[in-house]
């Protein structure tokens, strides 16, 4: 039987091995991407005298921090599972975007201190240079690349960690659009008080990216899944077995980008024990075909009609008594 394809993103067509060395050059890209942008504004900033571009070099500065991490956990991803970690370390991707969350906001509260005490030291106000534009521009240009870059890869992998850099990066782009708007106004207007405003601005914003990504990066550690059509792909390929009837019990968790399956189905008990596992095989075949990114798939067979206190897991009547989103 053909079954509906169910697929996170783009279509895997990588190994194991492909989606490390994946990582790992995405992560060398972002490092050595940001640092060019860091030292460009820092310098820009500081010779122009605009407090905002130096807001965002220290920004970008954090993001070399961000990808030095990604590329640490790349080099933890692809090895294999042991007696301490049975499932593998794919999970160390998701630790390293947890991470990343928590120095981008980090960064941010600092901006917003440096800022805030800039304002309250009163000290003069100089109009920022025309350097401070240029840099910006340069900037907005190279952030655009690597936010493409991060997000392709991110999404061909689907690698968390990345589409996590990639939404930074997405962030960095708007963050610099405002610096450079905060510039154009200040010379318009004469109003050096907007490079201060915008640097406030800036801190708020990259704080509340780093909140974003740590929150979304719970589903995972949790277990939870993100995509709750995924139930009915795998329910519909079980009832499409011979043999195989009322699947519950059904718990899904990612590694990862890697799918960890385990469900009951129930069989006619009068079957042999080799004809139970035959059954079971071709279920897990049939989810195979329906679904790409499996790990692992744990079918337990039951007699039919079998009735047991089962407080945990998604059968067919338990997703129709979903409220919808």
């Amino acid at each position: 039987m053909e079954c509906r394809q169910w697929v996170t993103g783009e279509k895997k067509a990588t190994s194991v091995d492909q989606r490390t060395k994946s990582l790992k050059k995405a992560s060398w890209a972002g490092i050595i991407g940001n640092a060019v942008l860091a030292l460009v504004k820092l310098v820009a900033g500081a010779a122009s005298g605009s407090l905002a571009v130096l807001a965002d070099g220290m920004d970008s500065t954090a993001d070399v921090l961000s990808f030095a991490i990604g590329l640490v956990a790349a080099r933890f991803v692809d090895r294999p599972p042991d007696i301490d970690y049975p499932y593998g370390y794919n999970r160390a991707e998701t630790i390293a975007a947890k991470t990343v969350s928590f120095i981008i906001f980090f960064a941010g509260a600092q901006l917003f201190y440096a800022t805030v005490l800039r304002i309250f030291q009163q000290t003069e106000i100089c109009m920022p240079t025309m350097l401070a534009v240029y840099a910006t521009l340069f900037s907005i240009f190279g952030k655009a690349l690597l936010c493409f870059y991060q997000f392709k890869i991110g999404r061909k992998i689907n690698s968390s960690m990345l589409i996590a850099n990639g939404k930074n990066m997405y962030s960095d782009i708007l963050l610099s659009a405002s610096v450079l708007a905060g510039l154009l106004l200040a010379h318009r207007f004469s109003l050096p008080v907007i490079d201060i405003i915008i640097a406030l601005g800036i801190s708020c914003f990259v704080m509340k990216t780093g909140f974003d990504i740590f929150m979304e990066t719970n589903k995972e550690l949790m277990d939870g899944v993100e995509d709750t059509s995924v139930y009915s792909t795998i329910l519909d390929a079980v009832e499409s077995v011979e043999g195989a009837h009322n699947p519950h019990r059904l718990r899904i968790r990612k590694h990862a980008n890697l799918f960890v399956i385990a469900l009951d189905i129930e069989v006619d008990g009068n079957l042999t024990i080799a004809r139970g596992h035959i059954i079971a095989k071709q279920v897990e075949a049939q989810i195979k075909a329906c679904i790409d990114n499996i790990f692992d798939i744990m079918v337990h067979t039951e007699p039919l009609g079998n009735i047991e206190e089962e407080p945990f897991g998604m059968s067919r009547k338990s997703i129709d008594r979903q409220p919808p989103c």
